[in-house]
């Protein structure tokens, strides 16, 4: 396994200078966002897609230091009734820049429709009843959600990409472990899991079940803890809509690594990984509002150089 760490969590510096800081901790690549709900503040996607001269000099950078180009990032809403087009140029724009840089991952959100074809904000249906949610869900997966997967899945394997690693996160379609397999089964193993623990904490999942039951569908990892708060949570479930800077009175936050789950927890997260063949990245992902990034990211990669494995195996049982 390899640490590297989303650009956004170093968003605060310059390109060159980020990636010659993640040389000086020891991070072994970059995950670069390339737009939607990223700032994109270490790539330009339209002139990286335009110049040559500039994706080898953005190349020269990670090369000169040391550095791997983990995966290009565009999570967004691509399905956005009103957006939902122009955040979709920048998925398809960021599948070319890929093949452009010959990298075969990105990392994106499924996307959440309108719950029907007059309404102009996405609809996340959490609940079976009333009935017309089935109803909802059957439109948003058969009308939108099918056919654009089936698209962009067949664009990306002509431009030679391997991954469409997709987050599972609240407010998208594809937000749990059986929605992700639903997809990948109707849209083939191009599509997978980027598996960002946080995400699933907070929803009440359980991570460690989802890498058994994801296996091979684990495409990339986002290494990223949620702290609890079980007084407030105790209240009001964690269907949580005060504001993220209100880490006292919210029932849940992101936080550093270690913060919310021990490092007894990530070490059995990254043995479950191996366990089924996972040897990718663990991107380091900062969104803690108390701590700095750089504090953030030293101690997510102190607690990662314990628990994440790096050797392949080389035992054997003893003859008897």
């Amino acid at each position: 396994m390899k640490l590297c760490a989303v650009s956004d969590s170093l968003g605060h510096l310059p390109y060159e200078e980020a990636v010659r800081v993640s040389a000086q901790l020891d991070l072994a690549g970059l995950e670069i966002g390339t737009g939607n709900w990223s700032a994109a503040p270490h790539a330009n996607l339209q002139t990286l897609l335009e110049s040559k001269n500039a994706r080898q000099e953005f190349l020269a950078v990670l090369e000169r230091n040391g550095i791997r180009l983990a995966a290009l990032n565009c999570n967004g809403n691509q399905l956005h009734p009103i957006d939902g087009g122009r955040q979709s140029m920048v998925v398809y724009d960021t599948v070319r820049l890929a093949e452009f840089l010959g990298l075969e991952t990105i990392i994106l959100m499924s996307g959440l429709p309108a719950g029907g074809p007059s309404d102009v904000r996405p609809n996340w249906v959490t609940c079976a009843w009333p009935l017309e949610n089935g109803e909802i869900l059957d439109w948003q997966w058969n009308e939108k959600l099918l056919p654009y997967w089936q698209k962009l899945a067949a664009f990306a394997r002509d431009c030679g990409l391997k991954k469409l690693a997709i987050e599972m996160h609240g407010h998208q379609l594809i937000y749990n472990v059986p929605t992700l397999l639903k997809l990948r089964k109707e849209i083939g193993p191009i599509v997978g899991a980027n598996l960002d623990p946080s995400h699933l904490f907070w929803m009440g999942a359980d991570p460690l079940a989802a890498v058994d039951a994801l296996g091979d569908a684990i495409l990339h990892v986002h290494a990223k803890d949620t702290y609890i708060n079980r007084a407030a949570e105790s209240l009001t479930g964690r269907l949580e809509t005060i504001d993220h800077a209100n880490v006292k009175d919210r029932a849940w936050s992101y936080i550093t690594l270690g913060y919310g789950h021990g490092e007894q927890w990530w070490r059995e997260f990254c043995y479950r990984l191996r366990l089924h063949g996972y040897d990718g990245w663990l991107s380091i992902e900062h969104e803690d509002s108390i701590l700095s990034r750089m504090e953030g990211i030293r101690k997510s990669i102190d607690l990662l150089n314990q628990a994440a494995i790096d050797e392949a195996s080389d035992y054997s049982m003893p003859a008897t």
